[in-house]
């Protein structure tokens, strides 16, 4: 059975061929090789991809990089395509929804966003309130280090606090949307902030939001 997870993988993969290795991506100073490295990497060196949170591994995580972004392209495309190694726990649909839907859905829009024609996707309602799920479970993590109160808003009116404070910020939009603003990609996401100018200005301009 077809996953969101699944879904994204491939979509991520197909975005990465077409773009090429050189493209921009939304992720501050990383080509479009450095992010399927990067993707690679997290599948299939963990003793590496700890690195991006435990500091004595960020060595081990620079090494790994290097030596998969000088791969051949094609093959990094096809690692990704593949999926992880036999005995992954990311082979575990279960594993592989919780860990990989919001990843490759975010790395998605760094490839698609960054090229200066793109326009948001239609995802069906049933993609979006997973996406939903996801950052309500994850959202004061993703703004703990925000300057300022952070709601986020779905069109219906369903909210998530990001960050208890003063002034608020409030971003209303879909929740494909707010998740890419929670995940520091805000000036690449459509949505709308309501608050006071500085501290919508802080907000937007703000480094602290996501991991």
């Amino acid at each position: 059975m077809s996953t969101f997870a699944k879904r994204e993988r491939l979509l991520l993969a197909d975005l990465l061929e077409t773009a090429g290795p050189d493209a921009p991506t939304l992720c501050e100073g990383w080509r479009t090789r450095d992010l399927a490295a990067h993707v690679v990497v997290r599948e299939r060196r963990p003793d590496a991809a700890g690195g991006a949170l435990i500091k004595p591994l960020a060595a081990r995580l620079d090494k790994g990089l290097q030596e998969y972004a000088a791969k051949p392209y094609e093959e990094l495309i096809q690692l990704i395509r593949t999926g992880p190694p036999r005995f992954s726990p990311f082979q575990l649909k279960q594993v592989d929804e919780a860990a990989n839907t919001v990843e490759f859905y975010i790395h998605a829009e760094d490839v698609r966003r960054a090229q200066p024609d793109w326009a948001p996707r239609e995802l069906d309602p049933v993609f979006q309130d997973t996406l939903w799920s996801r950052l309500e479970r994850t959202a004061r993590l993703l703004g703990r280090g925000v300057p300022t109160g952070l709601v986020l808003r779905r069109p219906d009116g369903q909210t998530a606090v990001a960050h208890r404070g003063t002034p608020v910020v409030t971003a209303t939009g879909e929740p494909s949307e707010l998740l890419l603003f929670a995940f520091g990609r805000q000036r690449a996401a459509r949505v709308e902030l309501e608050g006071e100018p500085d501290a919508i200005a802080t907000v937007t301009e703000t480094k602290q939001l996501g991991f």
